[in-house]
């Protein structure tokens, strides 16, 4: 019997403004008022989820009403958890080195170039993990493009870069065997010879096989969804999502129009994007206040083709 396609993540991209928490909300709350158990979270730092959805939420879920449950992830908490996750792999792995200053080495890690997106990832992950078997579906409302698309790479590019390093640390274990077995007296013997023992390829491999299992995530699991307005600025910003994800791999499903109509002006999608299914929403001078007119903004047909796609033949 041929599976379906796993696309259980549902992803809102798109330049910042453009109405990603708002379709989010309206998508969540959509699947959740057809039966679906949904857990919609914010991965924005600047967050609005709650105020879409009228609750005061945190960095656990928490139920706003039947079905949908809703989260905010607070990205300090998760750059404090990838710090001290690090912190203490170091020190387990260089005990014997008293001399190296973790304190202060940390400190200045904090605001390193990459530390929050690897918080972000690694907040995904944990929603993937040990949230998502909870539920039907996960939908999430991401920060503006620039995070995201870094956030999305991750994977990729630190798993090129962690196969390398698995490679430097094979040669240097078989440096060591060799040694030994021309010298039995080495200094080296004392030394871990291998690999399925050693504690840094131990945890090269960890890594690898958890930046594995984010990228298929993006690449095959996810339902993406670009968010464009009727203006040239926020096109703009889709044509770079598009491009990058291309170079990911990670294919877009949808385009949503959003505040269509707020320029009297005609107006076409870009070319290049055209063959994308697009879906249009109409602009709400009277703004969103409510669930109910979160539930008005016509979601449903987004809705149907996620989940037509979801029972698609893999």
């Amino acid at each position: 019997m041929v599976s379906p396609v796993s696309h259980k993540t549902a992803f809102f991209l798109g330049k910042g403004g453009v109405g990603k928490t708002t379709l989010s909300a309206s998508f969540a709350l959509t699947l959740a008022r057809s039966g679906q158990k949904v857990l919609v979270a914010s991965l924005d730092p600047a967050h609005n989820l709650g105020d879409a959805l009228g609750s005061a939420l945190k960095n656990e879920p928490l139920t706003v009403e039947p079905n949908l449950d809703a989260m905010e992830i607070d990205l300090e908490t998760w750059i404090n958890t990838y710090l001290e996750e690090s912190r203490s792999q170091l020190k387990s792995t260089y005990s014997y080195n008293v001399t190296l200053n973790l304190d202060s080495l940390f400190k200045i890690l904090k605001y390193s170039p990459g530390t929050e997106e690897y918080a972000v990832l690694w907040a995904i992950e944990d929603i993937h993990c040990r949230l998502s078997p909870l539920y039907d579906i996960v939908v999430l409302d991401t920060p503006p493009t620039a995070l995201s698309l870094r956030f999305l790479s991750m994977p990729t590019i630190s798993g090129l870069w962690v196969k390398e390093l698995s490679k430097l640390r094979e040669t240097i274990l078989e440096k060591r065997s060799t040694l030994v077995r021309l010298n039995p007296e080495s200094p080296v013997k004392e030394s871990c010879l291998d690999k399925d023992d050693d504690k840094v390829y131990g945890k090269l491999s960890t890594i690898r096989q958890r930046l594995s299992m984010l990228e298929h995530l993006f690449q095959k699991e996810s339902f993406i969804n670009v968010i464009v307005n009727p203006d040239e600025l926020s096109v703009t910003e889709a044509l770079r999502i598009k491009d990058e994800l291309d170079r990911l791999e990670i294919p877009i499903s949808t385009i949503c129009l959003n505040k269509k109509g707020v320029l009297n002006n005609e107006w076409h999608i870009h070319q290049s994007l055209a063959a994308i299914p697009m879906f249009s929403f109409d602009f709400e001078s009277s703004g969103i206040r409510t669930r109910d007119q979160l539930i008005q903004l016509g979601t449903q047909h987004l809705v149907d083709t996620f989940l037509d796609k979801r029972s698609i033949p893999a």
